[in-house]
């Protein structure tokens, strides 16, 4: 089954990167500094930003459908994204490294069919499983523990 990993669109962030902390403070953002190699990971570049770099933790709708799933959370961009990334048949590194992700399988209607948790690193069977039924229409990494939204998966 072959699948594709998809960072979140660059075009929605571009108009918050180089604000004021007092401007981004008005929009309910903070602007962070990666202080660790891991731990900081750009929404849209899927990587983890290095340290020292600048991003911008806001909340993000991740599933705006109109149903009881819908749901936002916390999410790093990177102030140095340029473009957005997307991985075919390909595992981000800012996944792999982390202990658990959580997968939340959605129909076309927003409506969660089914959930697995399994390493970062052994993500690409359950992936594949979870992508094997018709009824699903993509795939929601979420980080296990603090459960911030991670990438969106679907069929390639």
């Amino acid at each position: 089954m072959s699948f594709k990993i998809s960072g979140l669109p660059v075009e929605e962030f571009r108009p918050l990167f180089g604000l004021s902390d007092a401007e981004l403070a008005a929009r309910g953002v903070i602007r962070h500094t990666a202080t660790a190699p891991v731990g900081f990971p750009c929404r849209v570049t899927l990587e983890d930003a290095a340290q020292g770099q600048t991003l911008l933790l806001l909340n993000y709708l991740h599933q705006g459908a109109d149903t009881p799933y819908r749901s936002s959370h916390a999410i790093y961009v990177s102030e140095a994204a340029r473009e957005t990334r997307t991985l075919v048949d390909e595992l981000p590194q800012c996944l792999v490294v982390r202990p658990y992700i959580s997968l939340r399988a959605f129909d076309a209607a927003g409506m969660m069919t089914a959930a697995e948790i399994a390493p970062g690193a052994e993500l690409v069977p359950v992936i594949e499983r979870l992508l094997a039924d018709p009824q699903v229409a993509c795939l929601h990494a979420h980080n296990a523990g603090r459960g911030c939204y991670a990438a969106r998966i679907e069929r390639n």
